[in-house]
């Protein structure tokens, strides 16, 4: 019913009469009442009158109702959210298992375990940044797995970029960058047969409105959020208004529906030229630690299945399906 509302604000610049609103929701003026007045306690800013009736001024910074109106196809048409989860991409995990639709999301304000890359934990101060977890039911070949990555990555880069102006690139595989410094990864898990995946986990997680303060020493120098690059893009000093959490999520569910589709029609070239277009890795010399192994050289290429193709001193070429880039220069 919140939604409701909201969305009947949004269809109307101006007021709208709370006899004309509680009539199409179906309750009484007084149950109308308590809405508006809970809608305010979550951060809405509604102005009333007598005379004319309501109008929102403003929604806060995160709207699970405004994010829904939002979103134009399935990726974001269920939507589960918590204030504090264990781990976004654990809750998917199991409601996946339980048969929830494809395009599930589960979205959390805070992250006590976190789950980052090969067991790592990503740090997640509460509130202000994006954690979240898409489920997937995408019909290909576990070898292609990669390619959710991939896709997922495109798509977060995208509506970053679209959504605030910051030129966001892509380190291999899984990393969004902004000035050499990390703004946000992503996490794909999944459950396959032999010959298919039948479910996957995206998980998300993007600095937004964190200040860097906030994080680990060992973390914050490598570390970028949207709010901070745009103050130093403005020179601005000090606080800034938040970043709207919304706006992005729903940019970065409407990227997926997109480059979903184009993946699930065999558009796998489509997709590593977007890639390409994004990347902060090729051409560049790396060094991969891939497992127990450790390879250096220039980063040349990803293939059609978004393998890392490095090419090493010796002038061979390796091919390298997983691993921690680090950039040389």
């Amino acid at each position: 019913m919140f939604e409701g509302i909201v969305r009947m604000f949004k269809e109307k610049d101006g007021f709208i009469s709370g006899e004309e609103m509680s009539r199409r929701l179906g309750i009484t003026r007084a149950a109308f009442w308590k809405k508006i007045k809970a809608l305010r306690e979550r951060g809405y800013v509604i102005e009333g009158s007598t005379a004319k009736g309501y109008r929102l001024i403003k929604t806060p910074e995160f709207s699970v109702e405004e994010l829904k109106i939002l979103v134009k196809g399935d990726f974001g048409k269920e939507i589960i959210f918590h204030e504090s989860i264990d781990s976004t991409n654990t809750l998917a995990m199991e409601l996946a298992e339980k048969g929830v639709p494809h395009g599930t999301v589960v979205i959390a304000d805070r992250q006590l375990k976190g789950k980052g890359r090969l067991g790592r934990t990503w740090f997640s101060p509460p509130k202000g940044n994006i954690y979240m977890s898409v489920i997937v039911r995408p019909e290909i070949e576990p070898k292609d797995a990669t390619l959710l990555t991939i896709m997922s990555a495109i798509s977060c880069a995208r509506a970053v970029r679209n959504s605030t102006g910051i030129e966001v690139k892509i380190k291999w595989p899984n990393d969004l960058m902004v000035s050499e410094r990390k703004l946000g990864g992503i996490l794909t898990e999944m459950k396959s047969d032999q010959d298919r995946i039948v479910f996957a986990v995206i998980g998300i997680g993007i600095n937004v409105n964190a200040s860097l303060d906030a994080f680990p020493s060992d973390v914050r120098a490598a570390a970028a959020s949207v709010i901070e690059e745009l103050r130093k893009g403005k020179g601005i000093k000090g606080d800034s208004p938040e970043i709207s959490r919304t706006l992005i999520i729903a940019a970065i569910l409407n990227e997926l529906e997109r480059w979903f589709k184009v993946l699930i029609k065999g558009g796998r070239i489509q997709l590593i030229n977007e890639w390409k277009k994004l990347s902060s890795t090729l051409g560049r010399k790396v060094k991969v630690v891939s497992g127990k192994d450790t390879f250096s050289g220039i980063a040349e290429d990803i293939d059609d299945e978004g393998m890392l193709i490095l090419r090493l001193p010796s002038g061979g070429l390796k091919k390298i399906s997983a691993g921690d880039v680090i950039m040389l220069r």
